[in-house]
């Protein structure tokens, strides 16, 4: 199994970007895990810090523990099961912003390729053709900056560290990533990861939301 960095969550307060009787939307920082890990020090997490300022909150989807930005939570058992449909069927949209080591050529792509969990190494995840689950990444270049490259990606599919691998896989790992980066790339105070903005329809009126947070890199 691969050693990930000690977790030493951050002590920054909730930032909450939207709440009404139905959902509540938070800004996740880096480093913090979204729900509870096995043990009591993996205890503090995103689900629980938001859970002792609304009691009623469920969780619908997950962030990487270092992969900041937007959240929805269910406030109600209906709301709830809304949403995760809406994650399962892909209606939900996701876009994050990344920076990523070296200067990628094109301006957009698709990255497509399929995903498995690394069982020695876990957990990593790596590119398997035969057994890996369908896992579909666009991406647009937003700037070159020296030796390094500002994406702005959307992910079809919501496989586990889908855009950490994919980046990978194209030579451009995202900076400062504990697990895929090496050398120069992974010398950075943090995962350069940030999940910009969410697109959902609310769970009671139907209406269209949209949800951001401006990436702090």
């Amino acid at each position: 199994m691969t050693e990930i960095t000690p977790y030493d969550p951050p002590t920054d307060p909730l930032v909450v970007l939207h709440e009404d009787s139905d959902i509540v939307v938070v800004d996740k920082p880096s480093g913090l895990l979204s729900v509870p890990g096995r043990g009591e020090h993996l205890a503090d997490c995103l689900l629980t810090r938001v859970q002792a300022a609304f009691p009623t909150a469920l969780l619908v989807h997950r962030l990487d523990r270092d992969t900041s930005g937007v959240m929805v939570f269910g406030l109600t058992p209906h709301a709830q099961r809304n949403l995760s449909k809406q994650f399962e069927e892909r209606k939900a949209k996701k876009t994050y912003v990344a920076r990523v080591w070296g200067k990628v050529a094109e301006k957009t792509g698709t990255v497509d390729l399929p995903l498995i969990v690394d069982w020695p190494n876990r957990p990593r995840q790596m590119v398997d053709h035969e057994n890996g689950k369908p896992a579909i990444t666009d991406w647009r270049v937003l700037k070159v900056k020296g030796n390094e490259t500002r994406v702005r990606l959307t992910p079809k599919t919501g496989r586990s560290h889908q855009l950490r691998v994919h980046m990978l896989a194209l030579g451009h790992v995202i900076l400062g990533d504990p697990l895929y980066a090496e050398g120069e790339a992974r010398d950075f105070e943090r995962l350069m990861l940030h999940s910009e903005e969410l697109r959902i329809n609310h769970p009671e009126s139907g209406k269209g939301m949209s949800f951001r947070a401006k990436a702090p890199f």
